[in-house]
């Protein structure tokens, strides 16, 4: 009787060379099975522990401006208010805060750490974000506008996790360069 799995599991093909009869093709049948199964299984455990890791994030929470430590531009937009939170396998980014004039500000996007491009709603100066988690208390981010990189920067996680800096750089609508830090505390 041949193994079902024989062209996948050149593993089996050495035990049954090694084994005669029946016995030894069921050996490896069942070999090539368990091997078959355990490798989903990790798999999916893997999949999950992924998914996991950004759900974990010490980014998650609310955190609001610690009016005391930003440096920002002159006429600056500032997140008073910044909120990470689950939304399935991805994560929901919330901002309120002002713009450069006073005026109320709102915007959102939904998506992962992955580098990859997500849509931004709510935000005249940006219609794409990306964040990439460097390492477990420091993510990169990229705005973009109409395809252009408008800003990026980084978002550094205290060790306590009580605190995060963000320091952003880019060109405002009007071609003006800017640096902006700040610090939030989380609730």
């Amino acid at each position: 009787m041949a193994c079902p799995n024989w062209a996948i599991c050149p593993k089996a093909r050495a035990i049954c060379y090694s084994k005669n009869g029946i016995d030894g093709e069921r050996q490896m049948a069942l070999g090539c099975g368990m091997k078959k199964t355990k490798t989903v299984g990790l798999t999916i455990a893997f999949c999950l522990i992924a998914g996991g890791v950004c759900l974990a994030s010490p980014a998650m929470g609310t955190w609001k401006l610690n009016e005391a430590k930003p440096k920002f531009a002159s006429r600056a937009a500032k997140n008073h208010t910044v909120v990470y939170e689950a939304a399935g396998d991805k994560v929901k980014v919330t901002v309120d805060g002002t713009d450069g004039e006073g005026k109320a500000i709102h915007n959102e996007r939904t998506g992962k750490f992955d580098g990859k491009d997500y849509p931004v709603t709510g935000d005249p100066s940006s219609d794409m974000r990306s964040y990439t988690m460097v390492n477990d208390r420091t993510l990169e981010l990229t705005v973009k506008k109409d395809g252009m990189v408008t800003a990026s920067g980084r978002v550094v996680m205290s060790a306590d996790g009580k605190s995060r800096t963000v320091t952003v750089s880019g060109t405002d609508a009007k071609g003006k360069k800017f640096k902006n830090t700040a610090v939030y505390d989380k609730e």
